[in-house]
């Protein structure tokens, strides 16, 4: 008996297909969007021409795949290099953060360098990118500007305008009428950015994608669209602070740990290639409360400072406030504080926060994040020209990190001398004296914190 063909249910919104009717999809939890799509039909695939000859992997010409410079140093950092032709790069973020600065920026300095660029926008008019590009200083006459929001009007620019270089802005605004759905649901976006990839493939041409981001700063869109596209970066920075960071999320053509960093201003975007003094408060003398640890972010070590306040509370729970660290390490530093060092922080707010818009997130700036609420508690002021590095264990114990070297090296050329550092560091730079500590009960002890300074001189 032949079987007789089967319905086709399917997810409006993203895509899913399920044997049967569902009043909720389990892959995206929407609800009322599971739909019968028709039957299912069965495809047989045969062998065809293959389109190029297999060669060895020696033989395979590299040159047309080395990437070419944007012309914005920090850009280049984290793409490993430049972009390379055919590769396409996702650049998510928050509205207002400066992406469509960021990526004119860009363009000017491609159409400088290597010839026409394409900047397609959807989300504004051509006048808008047109003000915002003067008042930055961006125009060149190699660079084309386009308003479309089709894939098939998109595809004509190109084919139109020839560039070496595609900006679209941004990916959820582009649709096609080749598949249901609107402009930024799962099935659009997915089919807009495959029929992008397709073509840059085929032609060599680097292509751009702007991104938008959900709440909680995830790329919008389906998954699928981070596995499809070469690069993906973040783009982040506070509203309240000038300095954005560009941070590699993927990338199949160099380090995907990399981060770059600029400054907003209004006049446009500017790369920074040496951050470390913009996390850094320059004092001519030392201030309790405060501690200075090296992160490494990528291949590029960077200062922070991280500060602490203590004070009393009448509240039942102390609060805990965290700014730019992790909380949840927070909490268990500070338990380990209380527990392992004996600084007593029952019935005290603790207020610990960095310097400049840092994010400190590596196990690295555990010490100094202890030591600095030590200094709180204690009010006791660390040396103004020391440095701290460790790990800090639920026991206790100091735990070495990695590229002690390297961190030193950044730090005593900014005028660092002397290092607190867990045991088997390794060699240091010339100039910086190590202080070394097995564990946390030692390093209090290193640098004076274990008992309170008392506003007479004496200890108690």
């Amino acid at each position: 008996m032949a079987k007789t063909a089967r319905p086709i249910f399917r997810c409006a919104e993203c895509g899913h297909e399920v044997a049967k009717w569902l009043g909720r999809c389990p892959e995206c939890q929407a609800w009322g969007s599971i739909e019968e799509r028709g039957t299912a039909s069965v495809t047989r695939v045969v062998a065809g021409a293959p389109t190029s000859a297999a060669r060895p992997i020696g033989e395979v010409d590299i040159e047309s795949a080395r990437a070419l410079s944007t012309g914005v140093g920090e850009f280049d950092r984290v793409l490993g290099g430049g972009l390379v032709p055919g590769a396409v790069v996702l650049l998510a973020g928050e509205p207002g953060v400066g992406k469509s600065t960021l990526l004119l920026e860009t363009a000017h300095r491609w159409a400088e360098s290597h010839g026409r660029c394409l900047y397609v926008t959807g989300e504004e008019s051509a006048g808008q990118v047109r003000l915002r590009a003067e008042r930055t200083g961006n125009l060149h006459p190699e660079m084309y500007l386009a308003a479309e929001s089709e894939l098939s009007a998109l595809l004509g620019q190109v084919d139109q305008v020839k560039p070496s270089m595609l900006i679209v802005d941004s990916v959820q605004t582009m649709s096609t009428v080749s598949v249901e759905g609107v402009p930024g649901g799962v099935t659009q976006v997915r089919t807009v950015a495959s029929g992008l990839i397709a073509m840059a493939k085929e032609r060599g041409l680097p292509v751009v994608l702007v991104g938008h981001v959900t709440k909680d700063g995830s790329v919008a869109g389906p998954r699928v669209l981070e596995h499809l596209v070469d690069v993906v970066l973040q783009f982040e920075g506070d509203r309240h602070s000038s300095l954005r960071l560009l941070r590699g999320i993927k990338n199949r053509y160099g380090a995907a740990d990399e981060v770059g960093c600029f400054e907003l201003r209004d006049d446009g975007i500017v790369g920074v290639p040496d951050p470390s003094g913009l996390f850094l408060t320059r004092r001519e003398k030392a201030v309790e409360g405060t501690c200075v640890t090296v992160i490494v972010e990528g291949k590029r070590p960077m200062l922070g400072e991280v500060q602490a306040l203590v004070a009393k509370t009448n509240l039942p729970a102390p609060r805990r406030a965290v700014s730019g660290l992790d909380s949840a390490r927070i909490s268990m530093a500070l338990a380990v504080l209380e527990k392992r060092g004996k600084v007593n922080l029952f019935q005290k707010d603790v207020f610990t926060a960095t310097v400049g818009g840092m994010r400190l997130v590596e196990p690295a700036a555990d010490l100094a994040v202890v030591l600095a609420v030590a200094s709180a508690e204690r009010e006791i002021a660390l040396p103004a020209d020391l440095v701290v590095l460790g790990e800090v264990g639920l026991a206790g114990e100091i735990r070495r990190v990695n590229g002690v070297g390297k961190r030193l090296t950044e730090a005593a050329r900014l005028g660092f001398k002397k290092a607190l550092v867990p045991p088997d560091h390794g060699p240091l730079p010339e100039g910086v004296r190590a202080l070394v500590a097995n564990d946390l009960v030692s390093a209090l002890d290193v640098l004076g914190l274990n008992r309170r300074r008392s506003t007479k001189g004496e200890d108690d």
